[in-house]
């Protein structure tokens, strides 16, 4: 299972090129970049990839919603060429709340959105001309950035529908909140065999943890709940804690003393898991200190 960095604790352009470039010091095989309401992923792992010349770097994930398939293929495609050809592009169609709140748009049908997406997406990214026209969006035209190959794609996946349109038509998943046992008993299983009912290589499935080496778990995941209790509102999420009888996403944080968090670490590999993106959280040296340890663990 190969280890990389989510997100990173900085605040401006040049620390969070630093927290990728410390990953990539502690032999990290990879770091994401969430695509929130502040710095634009792809824009910052281009710069990154200027910068640092070995990790990984992906997105988890960015809003298809918010991009039509021609502008954002021609934007990954340069962050590929960008970053030499070490770019995992990571999409997901995000959240009613978000979709029709924030950009006024209809989140009806999201997962008949997500493959007529890809249906588009994936040839444009090949630099193939597109003429597709679908029930939610249309796409005609030929995205050209020369030199720089196709990047890997995974979709935003949980529920059985959107691990299908994955497994078929994606390169892989990307999951938040999801602990190893639903990875290993729900996920996994079903996106693998989407997967080889369409003829594809076995997929990536690429889950995102919070985890803290800390004497203060309390503290810690007091803390996830005040910054990121709001997540468990989502339809989308609210499902997955309820099927892993979880209160709230701070219930899935691992808080505590190393063996926890190594035990952690090793189900989430026995789950069948191929990337696990560690967030480390906690304090400044909590989070330094759990990063280094999962590097040096691994």
């Amino acid at each position: 299972m190969r280890i990389g960095l989510y997100g990173t604790s900085a605040a401006g352009l040049e620390g969070i090129v630093e927290d990728i470039a410390a990953a990539e010091r502690l032999g990290l095989d990879s770091a994401f970049l969430p695509q929130l309401t502040a710095w634009d992923a792809l824009t910052v792992a281009a710069i990154a990839g200027q910068r640092v010349p070995r990790i990984g770097l992906g997105t988890a994930v960015v809003r298809t919603y918010a991009q039509h398939p021609l502008a954002l293929a021609g934007q990954a495609l340069t962050t590929q060429a960008a970053t030499g050809g070490r770019l995992t592009l990571g999409i997901g169609p995000s959240h009613r709340e978000v979709v029709e709140g924030g950009y006024g748009l209809s989140y009806d049908r999201p997962a008949r959105h997500v493959r007529e997406y890809l249906q588009a997406l994936i040839p444009l990214l090949r630099g193939e001309t597109t003429e597709f026209r679908g029930e939610t969006l249309s796409v005609s035209g030929t995205v050209e950035v020369p030199g720089a190959e196709p990047p890997a794609v995974l979709v935003s996946a949980l529920g059985p529908v959107m691990l299908g349109v994955a497994g078929e038509l994606a390169d892989g998943t990307v999951t938040v909140w999801a602990g190893p046992e639903v990875l290993g008993d729900h996920v996994v299983p079903k996106i693998t065999d989407a997967a080889s009912r369409a003829g594809r290589p076995a997929p990536r499935v690429v889950a995102s943890v919070m985890l803290s080496v800390t004497a203060a778990p309390d503290r810690v995941r007091d803390d996830i709940r005040a910054r990121f209790g709001g997540a468990g509102e989502f339809a989308s999420y609210r499902r997955l804690l309820r099927q892993q009888g979880k209160a709230g996403v701070e219930d899935t944080v691992t808080a505590g003393g190393e063996d926890l968090v190594a035990a952690t670490v090793r189900r989430f590999a026995e789950a069948g898991v191929s990337d696990l993106l560690v967030s480390p959280v906690g304090t400044d040296e909590e989070r330094q200190r759990t990063l280094a340890f999962v590097a040096r663990s691994n």
